[in-house]
């Protein structure tokens, strides 16, 4: 197998390692297979256009052009020209199915359907970054920038998925990444030559023969250089997976569900999470209601079983989210939950929770308060919210835990006799930010209006959400938790569990009685085995309200989900107003068994009574609360060029003096329009041809051998650019060279070096049978550590991070768009397209 052919195939076996980290976001994987026969067409089109050969701009058109063709015959042939060929309905259908992946993103839990819009993503993505490697690796001979896309796409993945992208996919992706390094080094090598294959007597090592060592033709390929780059590619690759697996963790950082307790010890550190909106409306609007864990109880009522994650307790203004708290180990018996009275009733109640394999979640599912947890893993208890979290990566996945809780059961009488909450706790619990809008303090006041205590007031609030205010449930509308979602949805009333939830809250501070957010699970159905099972549609938010004696209360604001508490339900406080609602009747007071007749009404409905019509599904964009795919692919894919493009110059530089210096490659020379060649007029570009530097031809007037001397002298000049001194044109190379000396203060081995290359370039262009000279790679070099120990710490940071000669590529990409504008002024088309102009003008005139 040839260079080329072996970088093409490892090129694709690196972009499809690298999409394999995007396997565990969506099921089926089907869209794999698609994905890799279409990149491999591709791939196969770039071999077939080197091999021609194509000019490399030509090349990566071709395949991109293919590229479009096979999207089109995949996701858009019926609105293809002959249904391959794309026109305007094709651009269009593309634009659609683009947005529609989109949403499907935002709304769709790991692991999402895929959908027609997620499949154009996942199978479009691969195959641009695709190729884009096959370009940079194959093409343009640099496997290194190579891995910017690969990158790109690891991390989208890693991103978008639960938990990280997994040390699996890591591996796989890197080994990929690996394996072109390799193949481009296999390639570079081949080119220098044979190596001696023999071995020296006595001494077991390959015997080398001077400057002749690379230059045999006994043996096979050097294998030394490529055994040490495997070895120091699998050493590398093998630090990446083991030092993270061995040092301490750091959490799941901003695009993790939850960032596990840390600190040094088993028993202290913090916790901190990110806000779980756009996870629970993902779970509420997903196709199938999969099931997320089953459990069983002894309590004969499960309405109030609410199995609580984590309390969203600080509302900044932009969004409700739980405080960074102090964690410890688990013990062995939870505290006493802050607040509860003896006299409120209590009933203990045991619950064995079992989590489905697929469910991976840092926090624990836990019915409120627990008083003990019997659970194997790496855990840590926050005491304030009662809830456990994992460290070090510990989740839910596939987990059985035993739960010891208490079912707290107040009475409305108690609830409104409770004395005021401790001051520290209420000033924590009350706060409200600056920005929140006057309309939800003055709705609060309206709605509480004649109610005489804290409790009355949230018996209002609940009741006027979920019943006389005239709220819908929508879960569709944006998650949005700022100041303004909450006043926007007080004026449009349309929302679901969030806003219902956050909203109560809010109201409730800015009437002084002290509140949070819980987010967990609705107690789930009931099954025909007396386990009771809970779905993804069961995620729900509601209102926790701190009654002194009680503790941490529920409250149902949101309508036509979950249960209203009893206490709201079947007492009438003494002193209420006279406005207070009257009792509404408590919902049944067991689940049902078995599949409800109404087919049309989602479980969590079908458990509180009679089908509940959703209104008409809102189209007010993607759900706030987290970065949508175009952000987060914009961050991917923008940050590195941003970060490449300052290097542009300096990667430039060094191809160029690999190419000029170099054995393999070297230039071509084109003479000035005199009938002689001049120095002045010489001009020397990249060749592609892979010269050698020993065929007998001679290229544009000049014998090749004669290209590696102009080149020696063209980097030999820029060097100097690059240290400060500007070329002079009008001077001949001899005048150049002792500029260049004395401006750069050269020393006399550098010196001379400048004068033989000189010497070397007038002999070549103007002796009548030139020879060009040996070692003047090294004449150059020597010159450039001159310069570089005569120049000043500024002028070589100049020199090395923004070299002034990089400015000829700027040059050559604007001849060379120059040639191609004059190109097609003087191709056929252009020709007759003038042809029949001046005709239609001669027309004119004579009429």
């Amino acid at each position: 197998m040839s260079g080329r052919a072996r970088l093409t195939v490892c090129a694709v076996v690196a972009t499809l390692g690298a999409s394999c980290a995007l396997l565990p976001l969506v099921d089926p994987v089907g869209w794999m297979l698609q994905a890799a026969i279409l990149l491999t067409i591709v791939s196969g089109v770039g071999a077939l256009a080197r091999r021609v050969p194509l000019a490399r701009p030509l090349t990566v058109a071709a395949q991109a052009v293919v590229a479009l063709l096979l999207l089109t015959v995949l996701f858009a042939h019926d609105k293809a020209i002959a249904l391959v060929l794309p026109g305007p309905d094709v651009f269009a259908e593309f634009g659609e199915l683009v947005q529609e992946g989109v949403a499907d993103v935002s709304r769709y839990a790991i692991p999402a359907p895929v959908t027609a819009g997620i499949r154009l993503l996942l199978v479009g993505g691969v195959l641009v970054v695709g190729l884009v490697v096959d370009a940079l690796a194959v093409t343009y001979r640099s496997a290194a920038p190579a891995g910017l896309p690969l990158l790109a796409l690891y991390s989208v993945a890693a991103g978008l998925s639960q938990g990280g992208a997994g040390w699996l996919w890591f591996l796989v992706a890197g080994a990929g990444y690996l394996l072109l390094l390799l193949a481009e080094g296999r390639d570079r090598l081949s080119q220098w030559g044979r190596v001696f294959g023999g071995r020296s007597a006595g001494s077991g090592r390959p015997s080398f023969s001077g400057g002749q060592s690379y230059a045999g033709t006994v043996g096979g390929p050097a294998q030394a250089p490529v055994r040490t780059g495997r070895r120091i590619g699998a050493l590398v690759l093998g630090v990446a997976l083991v030092v993270p697996a061995v040092l301490p963790s750091l959490g799941g950082g901003l695009l993790g569900q939850a960032v596990a307790g840390r600190g040094p010890g088993g028993g202290g550190g913090t916790i901190s999470a990110v806000n779980p909106l756009v996870s629970l409306q993902n779970s509420l609007n997903q196709p199938e209601d999969r099931q997320v864990l089953n459990y069983r109880t002894t309590a004969s009522d499960t309405r109030d079983m609410y199995l609580r994650i984590v309390a969203l307790d600080q509302f900044d203004g932009t969004a409700w989210k739980p405080s960074e708290r102090a964690v410890k180990d688990v013990p062995d018996r939870l505290p006493d939950p802050a607040g509860l009275s003896p006299e409120v009733d209590v009933t203990p109640v045991n619950t064995s929770i079992s989590t489905a394999p697929w469910y991976a979640q840092n926090w624990l599912p836990l019915p409120y308060p627990a008083s003990r947890v019997d659970i194997a893993g790496r855990w840590r208890f926050e005491p304030e919210g009662r809830t456990l979290v994992g460290d070090r990566g510990q989740n839910t996945r596939g987990v059985q835990y035993q739960v010891e809780s208490l079912l707290v059961r107040p009475t409305a009488r108690q609830l409104e006799e409770a004395p005021a909450p401790p001051a520290e706790l209420a000033r924590e619990y009350t706060k409200v930010p600056d920005s929140l809008p006057p309309v939800v303090r003055e709705t609060a006041k309206q709605v509480t209006k004649g109610a005489g205590t804290a409790y009355d007031k949230a018996v209002r609030l609940q009741d006027w959400f979920s019943l006389s205010g005239g709220f819908t449930y929508n879960t569709e509308v944006r998650a949005g938790s700022g100041t303004e979602a909450i006043a926007r949805f007080l004026e449009q009333k349309e929302g679901f569990c969030v806003h219902f939830a956050f909203s109560m809250a809010a109201m409730a501070r800015t009437l002084g009685i002290p509140a949070r957010v819980a987010v967990g699970f609705t107690p789930g159905t009931r099954q025909s085995d007396g386990s009771t099972s809970v779905g993804l549609k069961d995620a729900h938010a509601w209102p926790e309200l701190y009654f002194e004696g009680t503790g941490w209360t529920r409250f149902e604001p949101t309508p036509s989900r979950g249960t209203l508490p009893d206490y709201t339900l079947t007492d009438t406080p003494s002193n209420g107003g006279t406005n207070s609602p009257a009792p509404q009747p408590s919902r049944s007071a067991a689940a049902p068994v078995g599949p409800s007749p109404a087919q049309s009404c989602a479980p969590a409905e079908r458990r509180v009574g009679p089908c509940w019509t959703p209104p008409a599904q809102s189209t007010s964009g993607p759900a706030e609360g987290g970065p949508s795919l175009w952000t987060v692919a914009a961050l991917v894919i923008g940050v590195p060029l941003l970060l490449l493009l300052p290097v542009l110059p300096v990667l430039w530089r060094l191809r160029a003096r690999s190419r000029r210096l170099g054995g393999g490659v070297a230039g071509r020379h084109r003479p000035g329009p005199a009938a002689a060649p001049d120095f002045r007029t010489a001009h020397l570009e990249p060749d592609d041809s892979g010269w050698d530097g020993g065929a007998p031809e001679s290229r544009g007037g000049i014998p090749t051998g004669a290209t590696r001397t102009l080149a020696a002298w063209q980097e030999l000049v820029d060097s100097g650019w690059d240290y400060g001194i500007l070329p002079d044109e009008s001077l001949t190379p001899r005048k150049a060279a002792e500029r260049i000396v004395r401006i750069g203060e050269l020393r006399a081995p550098a010196a001379e070096s400048a004068h033989r290359v000189a010497t070397s370039v007038e002999q070549v262009l103007y002796a009548p049978h030139p020879h060009p000279a040996p070692g003047l790679a090294d004449d150059v070099r020597r010159v450039r550590t001159g310069l570089h120990a005569a120049a000043s710490r500024r002028l070589r940071l100049r020199a090395l991070l923004a070299p002034r000669s990089a400015a000829r590529a700027l040059w050559t990409l604007s001849s060379r768009w120059s040639a191609f504008l004059a190109r097609c002024a003087t191709s056929p088309p252009a020709t007759a397209v003038r042809k029949v102009a001046g005709a239609l003008r001669l027309s004119r005139e004579r009429t």
